[in-house]
């Protein structure tokens, strides 16, 4: 700990601390946003399929209707 203090200390002047807004809001936005990237690729390259729309309702539907049962 003393090693990193010392070095921050020699080098005062260069660094500058800021907010990052993104992580005042979220925590994990960059988490977030890694996932997210991954998920696109995925989709781009074939690895993950998306559904359609109509298919999407359909399922919802169909498990709407198994609960009222």
């Amino acid at each position: 700990m003393n090693d990193f203090l010392n070095f921050v200390g020699s080098c005062k002047d260069k660094i500058k601390i800021t907010k990052d807004k993104n992580l005042e809001y979220d925590p994990y936005f960059y988490e977030r946003q890694t996932e997210l990237q991954q998920i696109r690729d995925d989709i781009k390259s074939g690895k993950a399929e998306m559904i359609s729309d109509k298919d999407f309702w359909e399922d919802i539907d169909i498990y709407v209707s198994s609960l009222q049962k």
